[in-house]
């Protein structure tokens, strides 16, 4: 750093907070470490006492942390992505609507993994609210080599870190299978849960029955809204190896490539996944989805409404955090399931 007359500091960058005190009006610190010293500024300045300043000595090749934060935000931002302003050296990116929200992990990592760079996003594959924070740049020192900048620009690859898929999906079918549901023994609690749910995500739930437990009738309902031309077909009920349960043997009846029939996920492990030849998806839901806060539906709703295709590998990969501990108060998703 070097000491400097105040009125010549214009466009250097300060090495230390200044505080500013107005009796019985202001104290605090009125230019932060890292600001870069405007025209407007040399009054306030001088009113301080500030004759002189320390300041940062900037040589060819290095990088003030805001124009820094600023070229790290480009590596993250992409579409429906809000970027904010810069502030002590730190920029966040924020959503500009609702929709699944995706990280490229490894290059992530990759860029974490350089001297003096970081960059903090949230959880990826999550959903997001128009508004939420996405993520946070900014360097470690005031300063940073250029030459560090574009090792993490190489990572980069001139494509974008993160992802912000819009809701996709509009329209569903809900098939509650079961013969004390379709003969009236018991009233149909699965439907509305899964309208609920649904309708978070702005999808509409525009066909429903209740077919029993005939594996023909389920078989034929699937195809019937398939042909009607829904987003998504989801069946609730019926998925044990109960020797009442047709559900999934009516799923694997129509014609639906099944992607797993099974998932490391609690609660949510007789969960079924397909795909009909033109994507339509079709899911057979376990009867926790019905009376459990958070299952493998809350998991994998969100990138089948983005309309992601999800596969074997992925469910595969729920395992870890695929086990809901069934607090008390359930905060999900700010807590660890699915994770």
């Amino acid at each position: 750093m070097k000491l400097i007359r105040t009125r010549d500091a214009v466009g250097h960058v300060l090495c230390h907070d200044m505080t500013q005190i107005i009796p019985g009006q202001y104290k605090d610190a009125r230019f932060r470490k890292g600001h870069v010293v405007r025209e407007e500024d040399i009054p306030v300045l001088l009113s301080m006492g500030k004759e002189n300043l320390y300041v940062w000595e900037m040589v060819p090749g290095m990088v003030h942390e805001n124009d820094a934060a600023e070229r790290l935000c480009a590596l993250c931002q992409n579409d429906h992505m809000v970027r904010g302003q810069v502030k002590e050296g730190k920029l966040e990116l924020t959503a500009g609507t609702d929709g699944l929200f995706r990280v490229d992990s490894r290059r992530l990592d990759q860029i974490n993994l350089l001297d003096e760079i970081m960059i903090a996003t949230r959880h990826g594959n999550t959903a997001v609210r128009k508004g939420d924070k996405l993520c946070g740049t900014r360097v470690i020192p005031l300063i940073v080599e250029e030459e560090k900048l574009r090792k993490a620009e190489e990572v980069g690859a001139g494509r974008p870190l993160l992802e912000l898929l819009p809701w996709k999906l509009k329209t569903a079918a809900i098939i509650a299978t079961g013969s004390e549901v379709a003969g009236g023994l018991i009233q149909d609690a699965f439907t509305p849960v899964v309208e609920k749910k649904l309708a978070a995500f702005g999808v509409e739930t525009v066909r429903t029955c209740k077919p029993g437990d005939d594996m023909e009738r389920i078989t034929r309902e699937i195809l019937a809204a398939k042909d009607a031309g829904v987003d998504l077909i989801l069946c609730t009920g019926g998925m044990s190896v109960d020797p009442d349960d047709r559900t999934p043997g009516a799923i694997k009846a129509s014609g639906a490539g099944i992607v797993t029939y099974g998932a490391p996920v609690l609660p949510g492990a007789m969960f079924l996944l397909g795909y009909f030849e033109d994507g339509t998806p079709v899911m057979g839901l376990p009867g926790c989805v019905m009376y459990a806060k958070s299952t493998i539906f809350d998991l994998v709703l969100p990138r089948i409404v983005a309309g992601v295709p999800v596969t074997r590998e992925e469910i595969a990969g729920m395992g870890e955090g695929g086990l809901c501990l069934g607090c008390e108060v359930c905060t999900y998703p700010n807590c660890g399931f699915g994770s």
